[in-house]
């Protein structure tokens, strides 16, 4: 793959981004260390289907679409697993002949696809797709459902406790919140992936998984990584709650749950969300 010309340049040439404002958006991913393509999307300056045109002209390789639709065989499928493909933004399309098709969002990630080439001792061939169509594309062939963003404020609740995941619903969809409840942390990874939700709540005692695989799992993935998560635990020493707050949650919301506490503190999440983390 020959890298001949900048995204910004392609855009610029055809029509898509003025010169300034592909110099102003370049600075800005800079500042936020993102790549260039991700930050467009994000501010609403190019579609996905403009920067993956433009990344496939700028490594010459095919763009492909409708990915969902694709009639992608099994043994394809296996040859990725659902997580890298999640957390790479990555899918595979065809495998014929020890030659693996794999779609990407990102054509420089080349340590992940090497990573696959080396675990399947497959060759690797590749082609451009946009974000969303991936993300549609791991939905439906890996989840088994569809993406379904959400259109009002949504909030994943995450936790076994039946009694603490419905009272949260019923105190928030008074507010008018769309609440997504799921019971184990692989369901609410996969409600994260398929319905997008603005904010999660998730509970540390699971006993099969604990709140924090749920942090570590989504802030590995840059589309979800700023998602404001909630942790519902026990009273906390402040050496744990300093703790809580380093490796990245959004708030604490102590057992048992205050309702004028949730509330304030969902209604603060989405205030922060759509004013720092609905761009970076």
């Amino acid at each position: 793959m020959q890298k001949w010309k900048k995204i910004g340049e392609i855009l610029v040439s055809k029509g898509v981004l003025s010169d300034k404002t592909a110099d102003r958006v370049q600075k800005i991913s800079k500042r936020h260390k993102k790549r260039l393509g991700w930050t467009l999307e994000k501010l609403g300056l190019a579609t996905g289907d403009e920067v993956a045109e433009a990344l496939s002209i700028q490594y010459n390789l095919e763009m492909v679409s409708n990915l969902a639709d694709y009639p992608c065989p099994e043994e394809a499928l296996q040859a990725v697993s659902c997580e890298t493909a999640i957390r790479n933004l990555v899918f595979p399309l065809n495998l014929e002949g020890g030659n693996l098709l794999l779609a990407v969002a990102d054509p420089t990630n080349v340590k992940v696809i090497d990573e696959i080439a080396a675990g399947s001792c497959l060759d690797i061939s590749l082609c451009v797709a946009a974000r969303d169509e991936i993300y549609g594309a791991i939905c439906k062939k890996y989840l088994k459902r569809d993406v379904s963003p959400p259109r009002t404020d949504t909030v994943l609740v995450v936790g076994d406790d039946a009694i603490s995941n419905e009272t949260v619903k019923y105190a928030l969809s008074r507010e008018n919140y769309t609440v997504l409840v799921a019971n184990d942390f692989l369901q609410g990874f996969i409600l994260t992936i398929s319905r997008q939700p603005h904010v999660i709540i998730t509970d540390k005692d699971m006993p099969e998984s604990v709140g924090a695989d749920m942090l570590e799992a989504i802030q590995s993935i840059p589309e979800f990584e700023s998602i404001p998560i909630l942790l519902m635990c026990d009273k906390l020493s402040t050496l744990e709650e300093r703790q809580v707050f380093d490796v990245g949650y959004f708030d604490v919301l102590p057992k048992p749950l205050n309702m004028t506490t949730l509330l304030s503190r969902v209604k603060r999440a989405f205030s922060f969300s759509k004013q720092k983390y609905g761009f970076f």
